[in-house]
């Protein structure tokens, strides 16, 4: 316990689904909470939950593809916490199909929210990171950044993408003390996918709380030591040999 004691994180995509999970484990940890996503009756719900357990959280919904927003959503974190510890890059779309058959709209639509939203939110957070010469940045991958599946090229190439951005982070704060890691979880039990009924979703699943436990794992290790990359996933999965 107390792993993130007083440390402020924004968390985004935290109203549901991975995001909650670790918002919860965050909370359990010790942490000061910014949750974040465009529907704001889910955060309220989960900020609800989290207070009940006396974590501290504030609630900003913020559509993470606005640069307006997330300008916003860091203002709003400094003006009430005054530093921004941890910042978890987890707000994300899919979609897809034969890629003769993709629309330009669909292509868009993921790469903002899975690619763009991750670079105005880590932007914001350099720019208070570096004064402070310490925080880390926490991307969630998936498993497709590695392997694909078929009919993902919106996804996987946002995934894909989203490693490079960790890299180059990495490398930029590495002087500053800020730290960017990727999680790349496989199969995992969400709202969402108790909702659906597809192959995919009969496949073997980890939850959330199983993944969030990793998540603590990065986040909190020594500030000389980084876990850049991480593959999480259940053992049963298809992934190692598929293609």
């Amino acid at each position: 316990m107390d792993l993130l004691k007083d440390k402020v994180a924004i968390i985004t995509g935290a109203g549901t689904g991975i995001g909650k999970g670790i918002a919860r484990a965050f909370g359990r940890e010790g942490a000061k909470l910014v949750i974040a996503s465009r529907k704001e009756a889910n955060l309220k719900a989960t900020a609800d939950e989290l207070r009940q357990g006396g974590v501290e959280v504030l609630v900003v919904p913020t559509d993470v593809t606005d640069e307006g927003q997330v300008a916003t959503l860091f203002a709003q974190t400094m003006e009430v916490f005054g530093r921004v510890d941890i910042l978890v890059n987890n707000s994300g779309v899919f979609d897809g199909g034969p890629i003769e058959e993709l629309s330009l709209a669909a292509w868009q639509k993921v790469i903002d929210v899975n690619l763009t939203g991750p670079f105005l939110c880590s932007r914001e957070a350099m720019r208070i990171m570096k004064g402070q010469r310490s925080g880390r940045i926490l991307n969630i991958g998936s498993i497709s950044a590695q392997m694909p599946r078929m009919n993902s090229v919106p996804y996987t190439t946002s995934k894909h993408g989203l490693v490079g951005l960790t890299k180059a982070t990495a490398l930029e704060g590495r002087a500053f003390g800020v730290i960017a890691s990727a999680l790349h979880p496989g199969n995992t039990e969400t709202e969402r996918r108790n909702k659906s009924n597809t192959p995919m979703d009969q496949e073997p699943m980890m939850t959330v709380d199983e993944l969030a436990a990793v998540t603590i794992t990065m986040v909190a290790a020594p500030p000389h030591v980084n876990v850049l990359e991480a593959i999480v996933l259940p053992v049963g999965q298809d992934y190692i040999g598929r293609g």
